[in-house]
């Protein structure tokens, strides 16, 4: 039997949506292993003073839990 924990990430991109959850999902990757799913919640554009746009992308990521004893 296997349990799994959930966490809330948000990657951005000047790019595009896609690139901005690649991002999260790439950097939470170096401090999380065995990561299952990376589930989309939320897109949204943060439009800057001179009409630059940052895409932003909350991700719901699962991986492997191996807690120690309760």
């Amino acid at each position: 039997m296997s349990v799994y924990r959930v966490i809330d990430v948000i990657g951005t991109s000047t790019t595009s949506w896609e690139d901005a959850a690649l991002t999260a999902v790439k950097t939470a990757k170096g401090s999380l292993r065995d990561i299952r799913v990376a589930e989309v919640v939320k897109q949204d554009l943060d439009i800057g003073d001179n009409d630059d746009v940052t895409y932003r992308v909350k991700l719901q990521l699962s991986f492997k839990y191996e807690g120690g004893p309760a």
